[in-house]
């Protein structure tokens, strides 16, 4: 009957509502002469109720009721019915007013009926709701999987009515951590407690699996959920943020499986939309290291800024082409804002220069493995201190108004290759800053969540492969960033830093690396043991932000500080010949006051 009742549905529901009139015109006439029948004006009922008749079938055509425009028991089908009701009360009352008319029936009678009416009405659309999802259940494949939601506000209202129309799940219990729903029903499902009692749920129902439907959930939270799922055996999904969902809408289809984004923190950046586009729509652009992870998304959220030209660098015609294709849906090569290019070679730098003229510079190329720079460091330093040399040098003579250099936290108390280059990166920039006319400015951050080369693609191809997964020590920890939310935060960065200054970016709370080890074995088909390496040379067991001897002030952005970098002059490299063969590079970090000095030695 279900399936056969839409086509009828609204002359049934017009004549359903037409005769709930007449019942409520008798009933009202009833009990106005106190269930007299032989004092009740008949004709006069019959009259007033064929008014009411044609005014509901009007009016409810008006307000939507009889047409497709409402879902059946829906908020927006009721208040509709409320108020073709009321029209219809008081038209109704008129007409019985009218002069002319000799009174059909008391007024109060026109009056009481329109209440009466609206709850028969109201009564007969809920049944009907009931028996539709009824309806639902029934139809459904009796193989789905008993899923337990976590969350009964509306996310889960939304969710629980979407699961029970179609989808692969079927919700036996819901759970929230609010007493006050406690042993309530949502969409016929029982709330049956906190999250405490989801092992006796899992006993009770089979259940395999819990959703959690808070979109807004923080990752503490998550976290936590996931730890107490995993104790009672059983897998969890979750709900894309708020913003991710089409047009807000909850339903079956946004189930997903839980990201190591959802577990280290969804954090909403706000964007001064307008302090962005100042000093990029409309200008000429160029990335640097633009193939990379962090480079393809800085272009391709600086392309949404409409620049006069973003020219996209890089030594990897792969990568490039990739980047090409992810923001101009095609991957052709045709273009000259695509430059394949070194940043060590400073003739080819010097020929792109002075082809794109560029206005803004954002230096993203750079050597970042540090066990590989331990061995190799004359590489480190032919890239990430000659290449952003060159670079500098580059765009103080072609007047760029704004220099975005790209650092890392290992800048900070610098103890490797990796850092200590990228710290001489940082104090390169800032001399600039005080040698040329535009702003020279570092962004300094933790390790990108899912970048090329990082530790999440390292241990899911582990994974893959069948395990183990090697994380160095137990107790290493890291600060952890999505790739859109650095690249935000750093165009963001780039309005607001002055010259020589570093811009840090607020990561959050280190992470555990052996945590997020055991969260991806947790969710492998089969066990995968976790073995500890140990530290490698130069590696810190914790990252640090800024360095003790820096102070850090909020920047007009809550999630940008900012500290000053002495800057350190070109001049100031000298090159040693040893006996051995070697340079030896004198790396005076703070020459004026001779306090820190560093070696990377470099073989000829």
């Amino acid at each position: 009957m279900s399936r056969h009742f839409p086509r009828f549905r609204f002359l049934f529901q017009a004549g359903y509502d037409s005769a709930s009139w007449v019942v409520a015109l008798v009933a009202a006439a009833l009990l106005r002469f106190d269930l007299a029948v032989a004092d009740v004006p008949w004709v006069g009922l019959v009259e007033i109720g064929l008014v009411a008749v044609i005014f509901q079938v009007a009016v409810g055509r008006v307000f939507g009721l009889y047409v497709h425009r409402w879902r059946y028991g829906t908020f927006d089908e009721v208040v509709a019915t409320v108020k073709t009701v009321a029209v219809v009360t008081v038209l109704v009352t008129a007409v019985d007013l009218m002069p002319g008319m000799n009174r059909p029936v008391p007024w109060s009678v026109a009056v009481l009926s329109g209440f009466l009416v609206l709850f028969v009405m109201a009564i007969a659309r809920f049944a009907w709701r009931v028996q539709l999802e009824r309806w639902a259940v029934a139809e459904a494949d009796d193989d789905r999987e008993p899923v337990v939601v976590y969350g009964a506000g509306v996310a889960g209202l939304h969710l629980i009515t979407s699961m029970r129309r179609s989808g692969p799940y079927e919700p036996v219990a819901v759970l929230d951590d609010n007493a006050d729903l406690h042993r309530l029903l949502v969409k016929g499902v029982p709330v049956r407690g906190d999250r405490n009692a989801l092992a006796d749920v899992v006993e009770r129902t089979g259940a395999t699996t819990m959703v959690i439907a808070i979109p807004s959930a923080g990752a503490e939270l998550l976290r936590d959920l996931v730890a107490v799922a995993d104790d009672a055996g059983v897998r969890t999904l979750t709900l894309p943020p708020i913003d991710d969902l089409l047009g807000g809408q909850i339903g079956v289809a946004d189930v997903r499986p839980l990201t190591e984004a959802d577990l280290l923190g969804r954090r909403e950046i706000n964007l001064d939309i307008d302090s962005v586009a100042d000093y990029l729509t409309g200008k000429r652009v160029l990335v640097t290291g633009a193939g990379g992870s962090l480079g393809s998304e800085l272009c391709r959220q600086l392309h949404r800024f409409a620049p006069e030209s973003l020219v996209m660098l890089d030594r990897d015609e792969s990568a490039l082409q990739a980047v090409q294709l992810s923001i101009e849906g095609r991957g052709l090569l045709d273009s000259r804002d695509l430059v394949v290019c070194c940043i060590r070679d400073r003739d080819r730098l010097a020929e792109v220069f002075a082809e794109h003229r560029p206005q803004v510079v954002f230096h993203a190329a750079a050597l970042k493995h540090l066990p590989l720079l331990e061995m190799h460091p004359d590489e480190g330093w032919k890239t990430n201190v000659e290449g952003t040399q060159n670079l500098l040098e580059l765009a103080g003579a072609h007047g760029v108004e704004k220099f975005v250099n790209i650092s890392t936290d290992k800048a900070a108390e610098p103890t490797s290759v990796l850092g200590r280059t990228k710290r001489l990166a940082e104090q390169l920039t800032s001399h600039a800053g005080g040698q040329y006319a535009g702003t020279y400015l570092s962004v300094r951050f933790g390790n990108v969540l899912g970048s090329r080369g990082s530790v999440l693609p390292l241990f899911r191809a582990q994974l893959e492969s069948g395990g183990p997964i090697t994380v160095t020590d137990p107790e290493v920890t890291r600060y952890f960033m999505t790739i859109p939310e650095a690249c935000q935060l750093t165009v963001q960065a780039g309005a607001l830093g002055g010259d020589g200054e570093v811009m840090v970016l607020d990561m959050g709370e280190p992470v555990r690396i052996a945590d997020l080890a055991r969260r991806l074995a947790a969710e492998a088909d089969r066990p995968v043991e976790i073995v500890f390496t140990g530290l490698r040379p130069g590696e810190k067991l914790h990252e640090v932000l800024f360095a003790p001897d820096e102070e850090s002030t909020v920047s007009e952005h809550p999630m940008i500080h900012r500290v000053d970098v002495p800057p350190l002059a070109p001049s100031v490299v000298l090159g040693v010949e040893s006996e051995d063969g070697a340079v030896v590079i004198d790396l005076r970090l703070d020459q004026a006051d001779g306090v820190e000095v560093s070696e990377i030695r470099r073989a000829n």
